[in-house]
């Protein structure tokens, strides 16, 4: 098999190599087969942070030759998903780096007129769930090669669960795509052991046993006994709400072991089998995947166009998976894992250096992060303690008394990248955890770096705006989000005032907040909205709660339980509901003082209004919600995706 010579960093005259998109490149390269063609709803970008290019990398580093072929059009004659005929071993498919209904919609369910993933940022390069209909047309082409799906949109709706753009129960995806297996979670190792099974000559459907894998099976399988965990069928969830609570219970204890058990659920005629997850990687292992020789750019099929995504990751370095902290509304412990995975120092250097000998960098890394920045070689003093634990959350209600939360490794990484002559600055772009950074673990030496933490990375890290996510002011409803009490959001803005003044800086604390997430009410932002403004803050970073498949605060949402106590919870699910709550937000908007005066005069609270508005609201008409009209909120107003 022709190959050519892997570029260095900056170096021009050898031609880097991407994975083929095309005949003409598969050509080039001399190829007589294709092991795997990986066909993806993103833009291809050879670079760690996307997992196409990962996927591929790893198959390529086991000897197969893979293919990848970026946002096929599915609208005309299939072309794209003919036009480099059958792998010998299978199809992959992802939808993308996101669920694609998020990647679509807002939080209202309107189309988004860009994407982010795709060059220019133009819409409509993907369709709605791009994992079922690419399954599914690779299966009428192809009805005998193996379809194996994966990545976000297919993880977190490997078992039944809610779906809030169809508004209904839906079983896992498996049933729908049609595809013969699903990898959920970090696919390195299941994709790589599909890959040997396949080539040793095992049929599609003889692979029930791999981790983190799902697969069909017969209702007769399931176990009526032992350490497998049976769930209520599809059926049974349908039918009772309660019943698809305490499924989400059992399955997020499950995903958050580190030696957990299969699941099972009935669906229809056939059961759906969730193979346990893999134990997290060792260093060795992550590091294995992120050194492959990744070009880190756009594949040059886009001849220089812009993708969004790519210009937020260019020059960013990820330096651990996994988080910790359990929200109540984020995805990441269900796909990439509680446990952090975190790489060598060396490695995270190897991948800066690459960074620095860009032909565009210009002094600055954009991230030195994670999915929580600061959680990079953190772990249980006792790992036998953490093996045996089922906590979703090592922060909430309180930090884990076996956690070790010295942030001595993550500085020692600060100062070596800094300490590069090409490093002008290194900021955090990712979240940052205060409530770890603040924790007073009663350990003098560990307590005196984590407060040489914050004021490092205060001083040195923040490029003008740190953002943090204290999400809410209410204590029940940072209870159910599973975050800590806003009194300590006081404690660490004063730290950060400190600092800015301590050293002349002039940078900002920007809060993002969430309006309409199960437990909140109308009252609840209406306090958030006083104590924001006695802070001085004109809310930018917020978003209405989207419910997104395989969260609790999404089982909230649609079943109206909390799902470890199955008492009932308040949800906000009307237009007119989540309205009345987002408003607050922007109570110093002519559009919405008159909406907010009456809000407040029938909640009887004087109180706030004397807070909101010491001096009335003027001579502003009564015209109802401003949203009925169709006027947006003026300023600087973004969302997130949850």
């Amino acid at each position: 098999m022709k190959q050519h010579p892997q570029a260095q960093p900056g170096d021009h005259r050898i031609p880097r190599q991407w994975l083929p998109t095309s005949l003409k490149e598969i050509e080039h390269l001399g190829w007589d087969h294709i092991d795997v063609i990986l066909f993806s709803g993103d833009a291809y970008i050879d670079h760690p942070s996307m997992g196409a290019a990962v996927i591929g990398r790893v198959l390529e580093a086991h000897g197969y030759n893979v293919a990848i072929v970026p946002q096929p059009n599915w609208r005309d004659d299939w072309r794209d998903f003919k036009k480099l005929g059958a792998p010998r071993l299978f199809f992959g498919v992802t939808a993308g780096a996101m669920d694609s209904m998020v990647n679509h919609y807002t939080a209202n369910r309107r189309r988004r007129h860009d994407d982010a993933y795709t060059p220019n940022g133009r819409a409509g390069a993907r369709p709605d769930y791009p994992t079922i209909v690419y399954c599914e047309i690779l299966k009428k082409l192809f009805p005998d090669v193996p379809v194996v799906a994966g990545g976000i949109e297919a993880s977190m709706r490997r078992l039944a669960h809610y779906d809030y753009w169809k508004d209904r129960l839906m079983p896992s995806i498996l049933v729908d795509s049609r595809a013969d297996l699903l990898v959920y979670g970090m696919g390195e190792k299941p994709v790589v052991q599909i890959a040997n099974a396949l080539k040793a000559g095992k049929h599609i459907f003889e692979l029930t046993n791999i981790p983190q894998t799902v697969v069909r099976a017969k209702l007769s399988e399931i176990p009526a006994q032992g350490p497998d965990v049976v769930l209520h069928s599809y059926e049974e969830c349908l039918a009772s709400k309660k019943m698809q609570a305490e499924n989400f219970k059992l399955i997020e204890i499950e995903s958050n072991l580190w030696n957990g058990n299969n699941l099972w659920q009935a669906t229809g005629d056939i059961a759906i089998k969730v193979n346990r997850t893999n134990p997290p990687m060792t260093t060795q292992e992550i590091d294995a995947s992120f050194d492959l020789p990744y070009t880190r750019l756009p594949h040059p099929r886009y001849n220089g166009k812009h993708i969004p995504a790519y210009e937020m990751i260019r020059h960013s370095v990820n330096m651990h998976r996994g988080c910790f902290g359990g929200c109540a509304f984020c995805t990441i412990s269900a796909h990439q894992g509680k446990f952090i995975a975190s790489r060598s120092k060396e490695s995270i250097l190897r991948e800066v250096q690459q960074v620095v000998l860009m032909d565009d960098f210009k002094g600055y890394i954009s991230d030195l992060g994670g999915p929580s920045a600061n959680m990079y070689a953190m772990h249980g003093r006792d790992l036998d303690r953490c093996k045996r634990c089922a906590r979703p959350s090592c922060l909430h209600p309180k930090p884990c008394s076996n956690l070790n939360t010295s942030h001595s490794a993550l500085l020692d990484i600060y100062h070596a990248v800094d300490a590069l002559p090409q490093v002008k600055k290194s900021f955090i772009g990712s979240g940052v955890r205060y409530d770890l950074s603040m924790h007073a673990t009663g350990d003098e030496a560990v307590d005196k770096v984590n407060r040489q933490y914050n004021e490092e990375l205060i001083r040195y890290h923040v490029s003008g705006r740190l953002k943090v996510a204290p999400e809410n002011t209410s204590d029940h409803v940072l209870m159910l989000m599973r975050k800590p009490s806003f009194q300590l959001f006081y404690k660490f803005k004063d730290i950060f005032d400190r600092v800015n003044d301590r050293y002349h800086l002039k940078e900002q604390l920007i809060p993002y907040f969430i309006s309409s997430h199960p437990g909140c009410t109308q009252e609840d932002m209406a306090e958030l909205a006083a104590i924001t403004k006695d802070l001085n803050f004109h809310l930018e970073q917020v978003q209405d709660f989207t419910p997104t498949p395989m969260t609790v605060s999404t089982e909230m949402y649609y079943t109206g339980y909390n799902p470890y106590t199955l008492q009932p919870v308040y949800v906000a699910r009307t237009p007119d509901e989540k309205l009345a709550q987002r408003q607050f937000f922007f109570w110093y908007e002519d559009a919405y003082k008159r909406s907010i005066f009456d809000a407040l005069h029938k909640m009887r609270r004087p109180d706030l209004l004397a807070k909101l508005y010491p001096h009335g609201i003027g001579s502003i008409p009564r015209q109802g919600h401003a949203g009925r009209r169709g006027r947006k909120p003026a300023g600087n107003v973004k969302s997130r995706s949850h």
